[in-house]
């Protein structure tokens, strides 16, 4: 008989996701005003790395901002891409400065996994809104999109402080957007699809910028 037709075969226990109350009741908790009190008579399950459990949003939030990343993320939403969460996720992850929704300000946040409300989030109506940010903090925008003439992201030197600017999935960069940009590198592929994942190839650039920098 098949062990997956065994009414007897235990379920896995899987692990308790985040932590428990503060061990030792109210008379125990840490005095930092740090420490979300909610949090510790309840249990933390959030998705935060361990020395932010039981910490509150805001001084999550606080501590990040002390050690930023020179890259801000720009995004295109004119279409309400699903991908636009997991690159707001994959900014968090590596720690963006800030990111940018270009075009609709509301966006598909399900990806996010609820790490937007850990970064710095601003809204441009049209690509002139980021362009004229950009200019001002004289930020150049890297814009990413296999398109000929692109650069290898592999050999390309990030500027330091700089805005990596990303599409919708499918139709990639509006021209507005590319003829906006001061350069546009590209994934190198091997395989027949077209193009990766707008989340994947963020992630992959992302991390590209953070072995040039952080690594």
């Amino acid at each position: 008989m098949d062990a997956a037709d065994d009414d007897s075969v235990p379920e896995p226990t899987l692990p308790l996701v985040g932590v428990g109350p503060w061990p030792g009741g109210p008379d125990a908790w840490p005095t930092d005003p740090r420490y979300d009190r909610e949090l510790l008579a309840a249990g933390d399950a959030r998705n935060v790395v361990d020395r932010f459990r039981y910490w509150t949003v805001d001084a999550i939030v606080a501590e990040l901002d002390t050690h930023r990343h020179g890259f801000s993320v720009a995004i295109e939403n004119w279409q309400h891409d699903m991908n636009i969460g997991s690159i707001v996720r994959t900014a968090n992850a590596f720690l963006a400065e800030t990111v940018h929704i270009v075009g609709r300000r509301r966006w598909n946040k399900r990806g996010a996994m609820v790490t937007d409300r850990y970064q710095h989030i601003v809204h441009h109506a049209s690509i002139d809104g980021l362009v004229a940010f950009a200019r001002d903090t004289q930020r150049p925008i890297i814009a990413v999109d296999n398109l000929p003439g692109s650069v290898d992201v592999g050999s390309f030197v990030f500027p330091e402080r700089c805005i990596l600017l990303f599409g919708q999935e499918g139709p990639g960069l509006t021209p507005e957007a590319l003829e906006a940009s001061d350069a546009v590198v590209e994934i190198r592929q091997f395989g027949s699809t077209r193009s990766l994942n707008a989340g994947a190839a963020a992630a992959i650039v992302m991390h590209q910028w953070i072995e040039q920098h952080a690594g």
